[in-house]
């Protein structure tokens, strides 16, 4: 009775999958673009990219559990489509030592007025151009954790499913994409008041 239940529940028309596109899928469009618009710098691949990611939704709208995260489950198949469409066009994507991350993270931890000055920085979506070119300038695996989290406001927990990487993976990874970050930024971070270098 259970598996009947369930199959009732599965959107079976094409109303019933338009309805579910509307009502859960539909709200996170500007969201969308605007991760997609961070990723490739491009307001056309970005829309192609939304686009694309809004048509996968729809064909696999039955593997979506209503009642969850929405939005997540979005970035996670935008993410997908734009890593897919990265590796066509980069034969030799930059290669991150994850190792050295993990050793990297155990010993250290984010400076949090660097992390609360980018959140403020990225209010509203609005970055600066300084933003804009450090974050662009970081391998991409770094650019997207720092979107999810400190732009989109994702927890580490909906960062793991989107990214389909264990949480100490998406910590350390985060913690890194900071670092390198605040090295690009910290000329930009001093005269916005927003790093101030520890005296020795």
């Amino acid at each position: 009775m259970n598996n009947d239940a369930k199959k009732k529940k599965s959107p079976n028309t094409t109303a019933q999958r338009l309805i579910i596109f509307d009502r859960e899928f539909a709200p996170h469009t500007d969201s969308m673009y605007s991760f997609a618009f961070r990723l490739t710098g491009n307001d056309e691949d970005a829309k192609d990219l939304v686009q694309d990611a809004h048509m996968k939704a729809y064909r696999f709208i039955d593997s979506f559990e209503i009642g969850t995260n929405a939005k997540a489950w979005l970035f996670r198949i935008l993410k997908n489509s734009f890593i897919n469409e990265y590796r066509k066009k980069s034969k030799e994507p930059s290669k991150i030592d994850y190792n050295e991350v993990e050793t990297v993270y155990s010993g250290e931890r984010d400076d949090p007025s660097l992390v609360a000055g980018l959140k403020q920085e990225n209010s509203k979506y609005k970055i600066g151009d300084e933003v804009t070119g450090a974050l662009n300038a970081l391998a991409v695996d770094f650019r997207i954790v720092i979107i999810l989290c400190d732009i989109e406001g994702f927890t580490y927990e909906e960062m793991s499913k989107i990214l389909d990487i264990p949480i100490g993976t998406v910590r350390s990874r985060l913690h890194r994409a900071r670092n390198l970050l605040k090295e690009k930024l910290e000329d930009y971070a001093k005269k916005m008041g927003y790093y101030q270098k520890k005296a020795n």
